[in-house]
């Protein structure tokens, strides 16, 4: 007999309604038959990381929570793009705007909020923008290309962090506010103004005290006025002037509300089949705007919809931290003091802290922290369990690692914390959930912890917190058996295992190899097979035919796949010297192909995007013939040789770098590693070529060349080590080779040169690099051997045709 499910329909599909699924589907997996309704076109994506999308410090897909195929294996019926204009209570139904009309048993309003636009003149001028969804995020990013200045309307927290976004990708910032002193609701006046002046050292411009009378232009926008008469010139105008719940399409189906949806305990509104969480709530007369609150509605509410029924919401204490990268800033509770308040304050003007504690009756009510915030999470945890602080008194300013166990650092922090503290405020986890999931997972890496937990997995400043966890709950083991984890799920055994498997049972197809390990599963998964894939090409080198379906689609295709679903192309140009005919080569190449945007990109090359699959093997083959070969810019494998004009042009070059550049690139090209891989010459100290953030670094000197390893100029900068010097060319192109065949053989796959070298230390590459010649030589003629079979231009050959089914069309069924 098939048992009928409870139909639940979710209006929403952010971060609270689907928190509640996700809570829902751990208490009762199969009782309910579920439907989201989403107006975005995209899946359940993180909103509190637009601000690191705006800054160009992620991708969007970084922020996905659930992918596409998270609905599908969880049977959830997704209707994105999708507006729901109308609920039939009567009938128990929604009904989109175009026409679709889903019955339900209990329905789940997660409409979230809308910003608030300031009725003043001009407010619908072109270049008028919210900050409050990835399609304004993309709107701005679009903007910053064309426009030069920026006002930012709003000092609060979403407005600083649309404004530091701004300013990083080069416009002229200004922020407008009504108040004193940013943030005024989070911060106090001093630490406002250390903020002020963190951000002003950043270039962002602040009006203060000033109100808004209208915005300028009649086409479009170009500034604004304020009410004293001053006028300030703009190109973008950001609103970030607050949010407001929506709750439009609750009001007009007579669910009571007022300022949000208003909702019990339980989160039912005053129709009992339907519940609310999340910004378009009001409970007990507050509304909420920021994530945790809603992750705790979002839990009792799933608590109730399985019919537990011991969860009650009884409203949230808030804390908050400014996600703007460099800027260590918290606050929670009331810091504004009042009679009976008893306040402690620390300044450190030199060190840029700033801490003030509120204290009534012995309890700690408000907190506000800048510059040094470690101690974060344990105010907020006294603050809301109400803690009796008399006898941490003494030391309560000074952090809970003088609480008597000074000197034993973040660990001794963590392991004091109660077990509920709250660990990660964006997701709302708590310590003891992610101690048990170290334990009862067998979790060994953050990453892991991430997947599991969803700590530090948003805004990333709990990160420290969570790794002194794994430390504090692994031990001594920690940093060992990180290094011991399977590759993936399919496998018990880690990275170094099978490479060794790989030489020692002699195997050259991965079918042989997973047999030969006892894969768990038939064919792998996307995570195993380019790993077992890089591993049987750098060990047989000639022999090994590779797999293409064990590629990365990028690396598949050899071209980079763009948002729109179109390609990019970037030819290579030998360090980075090109001629007036290549040039021309190039245009009329991107005109015969109605190339969308040529891109100067910042490894001195040229992008040509938009280019459609169909078109990649015929516009390769017009590259080709003009004398160009694949860059790689798509590719696990020598990307670029970046070089200055050295000797030749420049008044402090010592070499010729370029011509060493040149000599370099033309040696390395082709090879494939285990990441990406970056190098650069420098021709003087100076180092305009940035030899000093790239995988292999040469920084020319008057006595030789200075080599340099591990820099890494992405998400997390890292600068080089300093290898050792050298004399020549000739042992210039000799430790290069060695060092990359080391990084070859010997870091696992995805792992980029900065972590390898974090991970085996500086003395083991010096030791195999610089200390044993003999090592070095025999290191750098497998390279050169391994070079022999890699050279061939992937573009030449796919333009002759192989591998054509991969730019083929499929048909389309009618």
């Amino acid at each position: 007999m098939t048992v009928k499910k409870t139909r639940l329909v979710v209006i929403g599909n952010g971060m609270a309604g689907i928190r509640t699924i996700e809570e829902l589907i751990k208490m009762s997996p199969d009782e309910f038959d579920i439907t989201v309704f989403g107006s975005e076109p995209k899946p359940n994506y993180n909103r509190i990381l637009l601000s690191p999308v705006l800054s160009g410090e992620m991708m969007f897909q970084d922020t996905v929570l659930n992918d596409w195929n998270w609905y599908e294996e969880n049977h959830i019926t997704l209707q994105v793009g999708k507006t729901v204009t109308k609920i039939d209570r009567f009938h128990c139904q929604v009904e989109t705007q175009d026409g679709i009309t889903t019955p339900y048993d209990r329905l789940l309003i997660a409409t979230g909020s809308n910003p608030i636009m300031l009725p003043i003149p001009g407010i619908n001028l072109p270049g008028v923008l919210a900050y409050r969804s990835i399609d304004d995020v993309e709107k701005m990013l679009a903007a910053t290309k064309t426009c030069q200045r920026a006002v930012v309307i709003g000092g609060g927290l979403l407005g600083l962090e649309a404004a530091n976004g701004l300013a990083l990708q080069g416009m002229d910032v200004s922020v407008v506010h009504l108040c004193d002193w940013p943030m005024e609701r989070q911060l106090d006046k001093v630490g406002g103004d250390l903020l002020k002046a963190a951000l002003e050292k950043r270039g962002l411009k602040f009006y203060l005290s000033r109100e808004t009378q209208a915005i300028l232009g009649e086409d479009k926008v170009t500034g604004l006025s304020f009410k004293d008469g001053e006028q300030i010139a703009a190109d973008l105008i950001i609103m970030a002037a607050g949010i407001r719940p929506n709750i439009a399409l609750a009001k007009n189906a007579g669910i009571h509300c007022e300022r949000g949806i208003v909702v019990s305990d339980t989160m039912q509104t005053y129709d009992p089949k339907i519940y609310a969480v999340g910004e378009c709530v009001q409970h007990r007369g507050q509304t909420y705007g920021l994530v945790a609150p809603l992750f705790e509605q979002a839990k009792v509410a799933a608590n109730h919809l399985a019919r537990y029924g011991r969860m009650l919401y009884e409203g949230s204490a808030v804390s908050t931290k400014l996600k703007v990268t460099g800027i260590d800033l918290f606050s929670a509770g009331d810091f504004n003091v009042r009679a009976g308040d008893e306040e402690l304050l620390l300044q450190d003007a030199a060190r840029g802290v700033y801490k003030k504690l509120v204290l009534r009756n012995n309890k700690l009510r408000g907190a506000v922290m800048y510059g040094e915030t470690v101690d974060g999470p344990w105010y907020f945890q006294l603050m809301r369990e109400a803690t009796d602080v008399s006898e941490l008194r003494e030391h309560l300013l000074f952090g809970q690692v003088h609480l008597g166990d000074a000197g034993r650092g973040g660990a001794s922090n963590v392991a004091s914390m109660a077990d509920s503290a709250e660990i990660c405020g964006c997701n709302g986890v708590c310590k003891s959930t992610i101690v048990k999931a170290i334990i009862g997972k067998k979790l060994f890496t953050l990453e892991e912890v991430r997947s599991h937990t969803k700590a530090s997995a948003s805004c990333g400043s709990c990160t420290g917190l969570v790794e002194a966890l794994l430390a504090n709950t692994l031990g001594g083991d920690y940093s060992a058996q990180t290094s011991k984890k399977p590759i993936c799920s399919c496998t018990d055994h880690p990275h170094q295992d099978v490479r060794d498997a790989i030489l020692k049972l002699n195997v050259k197809n991965i079918p042989d190899l997973m047999r030969a390990l006892n894969w768990k599963t038939e064919d792998g998964c996307h995570v195993c097979r380019p790993a077992l894939n890089y591993y049987m090409t750098a060990a047989y080198p000639g022999v090994y035919e590779d797999d293409s379906r064990s590629r990365f689609i990028n690396e598949r295709v050899h071209a980079n796949i763009q948002k729109d679903g179109t390609y990019s192309v970037i030819p290579r140009i030998w360090g980075g010297v090109t001629s007036p005919k290549e040039l021309r080569t190039i245009a009329e190449i991107a005109e015969k192909y109605e190339v969308l945007t040529v891109h100067i990109t910042g490894g001195q090359r040229i992008g040509l995007y938009g280019v459609t699959k169909e078109n990649l093997p015929k516009m390769w083959g017009d590259l080709v013939e003009g004398g160009f070969v694949s860059g790689h810019a798509y590719g696990k494998s020598l990307r670029t040789v970046k070089t200055c004009v050295g000797s030749d042009w420049c008044r402090f070059g010592t070499q010729d770098s370029t011509g060493l550049g040149i000599t370099v690139e033309k040696m390395t090209w082709g090879s494939w590693t285990p990441h990406k891989f970056k190098i650069a010459v420098s021709g003087c100290p100076r180092n305009c070529a940035e030899a000093t953030i790239k995988d292999f670094g040469i920084v020319c000197v008057d006595s030789g060349y200075e080599i340099h390893v591990g820099g890494n100029g992405g998400m997390k900068v890292r600068v080089t080590d300093f290898l050792c010097k050298v004399e020549s060319e000739a042992e210039v192109l000799e430790y290069c080779g060695a060092y990359m065949q080391l990084y070859r053989e010997e870091a696992h796959y995805m792992e980029r040169t900065a972590p390898w070298i974090e991970r085996v230390g500086l003395a083991y590459i010096k030791q195999h690099i610089v200390e044993d010649a003999k090592g070095r030589a025999n290191l750098y003629a497998r390279f050169l051997e391994s070079q022999r079979y890699s050279q061939n231009d992937p573009w030449k050959e796919r333009a002759q045709g192989k591998d054509a089914h991969e730019y083929t069309t499929l048909a389309t069924l009618a």
